[in-house]
Order: structure tokens, then C-alpha cells, then sequence
């Protein structure tokens, strides 16, 4: 593939994934130093086999924090595997806690906080007559959200969600080397926070107290293995709980109001909510995708691969692919519903996609009714350099 500038294909990857689904076999991206999966077909094979494609190192980043950086993160608990890059029984075991802590039944449990919380937002700014979404909504409502299911003190959750943030940060942007150990000693202490929160979840019905009793279970104080996997995992699913969501409320609104017509036809007919949910995710992935470790010789797509290659397998080029959806570069919140790859699929799949829909339902319904004069305040909005969280650096919104 031709080279491009990394920040360029960060902002805008679709034209690389385009040329990507049409040139035969598969095509390898020196920005990602991957294999590019980038078809519905491939996608959708590669996270069906996850013996053949391991999780390990699925969340790479772009930069190394410095030795001091990763010297306070080493002193910290929580350096232990997490759901999201580990295999088999590992990953089974860190799972079971996540699926009964945001099943349908959980989330629907959680729908009048959701309600009320998101209420509360727009009741701050409506009167405003303008808002910068994403500080103003985006972010606050899944941050607050996910610090309410883990049983959080809604005090410490902005200083929490900050942390995540940083964590995120130092892998991801360049920083000096003195914002480098700012960063990690946030991450270090929320960590700290996390193992106090845990000691006293046990026995409570939240988040926190479903991963306590699964990593650690029976009888007397978590072991210390048991205890950096609770923190590890807990503070992963913090990020993971508010950010993807945070992307997916960002581009939804943006899409639907960057062409008038959808988003007249969303408030003349709020029957179309939950298809336009899943036009949001189709269209502009949350999660842009994530790497895959080759674990044998193999071949996939006619492109022969060597244990321990890299892929990275596109959700979002899946979402475009022109074999499986019409006019796929055209935002429709009336089209025929056809099963996308944003969420993942197969063992691997999001376990929070539920509650990531339910906010973004609420959402819609609330601004349908409330605000339905609501519009773009320009065009320019710019994408976040990233290829994790895809979402506007910035969306300001009148009415």
C-alpha cells in the first residue's frame, strides 16, 4: 500500500480501506506495521477464529512512555492481563463477570439513571441555545453512567474517568517526559482508589462486586495476583465503558445532523431510533478496529501468513464494504437493516454494545423531543487523530 501521512489515515482512514477491499488478498499497512482485514467476509472469519488469531497485543499503541513513566505504573497494583487481549480460559474467566454485570436485564435495570442523568445534561445547557457536545454531553453522560454500575462514589468518578483518560494518553500522544510521570502517577492512584473500591464491593450488586467474586472467589482477601487482575480489569472497563460510547453519541449526532433530511425524518418518525442506532455503528465504528496475533502458519484472503504476524481487522471498513451494503458511504437511517462488525463478533464481541445502545437511544429520544431544532453550528469538524475511539475532536451545536 502507498504510504501516507499516519495522521492523515487516522483522521480519514475510509479511502485507505476502500483501496484496501478492492486490491486482491490483503494489503499491509506500514502506519499500523499490520495486515490490513479490511472485508465483511474476512472480518468476520478472522474474529470467528481466535485460536488461529490471538488477543495478545490487541491494544497496541503508538508511543513508549518513558522508563520513569513505566516505573510508577510498575509500582502500582493492576499490571495483570485484561479481557480485551487475552485468550481461552483467561479471557472466558475475565468475561463471565462482565456478561452477567451488563445483560439485558442489568441495563434495562440501569435505564431510568441513563434517563435521568441524561435529562439532567441537556437541562444544563438547554437554555444556552448552544453546545460543545462532546465536553458537554459525550463525555459526561457514559463517564458517569459506567462509574454508577461499578458503584462508584459519584464524586470520585470525574477524577477516575480523568485518569482513564491519561492512561489512554500515554500510549497513544506523544508527551515530555515530565507530563509522562504526571500522567502515569494519575493512573497509579486511581489504581490505588480501585483496589480501596474493590475491598468494599464484594457483597454489593454492581460491576465491581461481579468482578471481585469472579477473579477472586471464594472465602478471605483476594490474593495479590487476584487482586491486580480485579484492578486491571476494572480500569479497563472503565475506559472501554465510557469512551466507546462517548465516540458512538459523537459521530451519531454529528451524521444525523450533517444531512437536515435524516435528522427531520428521526424527529417526524422516533419509531426509527433503534434503526438509526445501528446505522450510527455501521457507519462510523466506535471502535475503528482492533490487532490480531497470527498464531500459525495460514492463509487468509489468498495472503499467506507467518506465526506471530500482525493483522489488524477493520470494524469499520467492514461497515463500508460494498459487497454486503448499498451506497455503504451513504449515511440512511431508513435502510434495510444489515448485521455490521462495530461491536465484534463472535467470543471477542463487546459485552457493554448493549449499554452503549441504550444511551445512545436515550439520548436520541430525549433530544427528538426536546431540542428537535437542534443543528450543526459549521461544517468543519475535525476527527480525532486515532484509530481506537473514533469520534469529533469538537461538535458545537444551536438551536
Amino acid at each position: 500500500m502507498e504510504r501516507v501521512d499516519r495522521e492523515a489515515f487516522y483522521r480519514d482512514p475510509y479511502p485507505v480501506y476502500a483501496r484496501a477491499r478492492a486490491t486482491s488478498g490483503l494489503t499491509f499497512s506500514g502506519e499500523l506495521d499490520a495486515w490490513l482485514v479490511t472485508r465483511h467476509a474476512d472480518v468476520r472469519e478472522v474474529l470467528s477464529r481466535p485460536a488461529d488469531f490471538s488477543s495478545q497485543g490487541a491494544f497496541r499503541g503508538d508511543v513508549t512512555p518513558s522508563r520513569r513513566a513505566f516505573a510508577e505504573l510498575a509500582a502500582a497494583p493492576g499490571n495483570a492481563p485484561v479481557v480485551l487481549s487475552s485468550d481461552g480460559e483467561a479471557h472466558q474467566r475475565y468475561r463471565r463477570p462482565l456478561t452477567r454485570g451488563l445483560s439485558a436485564a442489568k441495563v434495562a435495570a440501569a435505564r431510568p439513571f441513563i434517563q435521568a442523568t441524561a435529562a439532567e445534561l441537556v437541562r444544563s445547557f438547554a437554555a444556552e441555545g448552544r453546545v460543545e457536545w462532546m465536553g458537554g454531553y459525550a463525555r459526561p453522560l457514559p463517564a458517569t453512567v459506567i462509574g454508577h454500575l461499578l458503584g462508584l462514589d459519584p464524586a470520585d468518578v470525574p477524577a477516575a474517568v480523568r485518569a482513564g483518560d491519561r492512561a489512554e494518553n500515554l500510549i497513544f500522544t506523544a508527551m515530555p517526559e515530565d507530563e509522562q510521570i504526571a500522567a502515569a502517577r494519575e493512573v497509579a492512584a486511581l489504581r490505588h482508589r480501585l483496589v480501596a473500591h474493590a475491598a468494599r464491593a464484594r457483597d454489593q450488586e454492581n460491576l465491581t462486586g461481579e468482578l471481585v467474586r469472579g477473579l477472586a472467589p471464594g472465602p478471605g482477601e483476594p490474593t495479590g495476583r487476584q487482586r491486580d487482575e480485579i484492578v486491571s480489569n476494572t480500569q479497563n472497563l472503565m475506559l472501554a465503558g465510557h469512551l466507546t460510547t462517548t465516540a458512538l453519541l459523537g459521530t451519531a449526532v454529528h451524521h444525523l445532523l450533517r444531512d437536515r433530511r435524516q435528522w427531520e425524518l428521526l424527529c417526524a418518525r422516533p419509531e426509527l431510533i433503534p434503526a438509526a442506532i445501528e446505522e450510527a455503528a455501521r457507519f462510523e465504528a466506535p471502535v475503528q478496529g482492533f490487532r490480531r496475533r497470527v498464531t500459525r502458519p495460514l492463509t487468509l484472503s489468498g495472503t499467506e501468513l507467518g506465526e506471530g504476524d500482525t493483522v489488524f481487522v477493520s470494524f469499520a471498513s467492514a461497515g463500508r464494504d460494498e459487497t454486503v451494503f448499498t451506497e455503504p458511504d451513504v449515511f440512511d437511517i431508513a435502510r434495510e437493516p444489515a448485521r455490521h462488525l462495530s461491536f465484534g463478533h463472535g467470543v471477542h464481541g463487546c459485552p457493554g454494545a448493549l449499554l452503549a445502545r441504550e444511551q445512545l437511544r436515550v439520548t436520541l429520544e430525549l433530544l427528538v423531543r426536546e431540542l428537535p431544532g437542534i443543528r450543526l453550528a459549521g461544517d468543519d469538524v475535525t476527527m480525532a487523530a486515532t484509530l481506537i475511539h473514533r469520534a469529533p475532536e469538537e461538535l458545537v451545536l444551536t438551536w
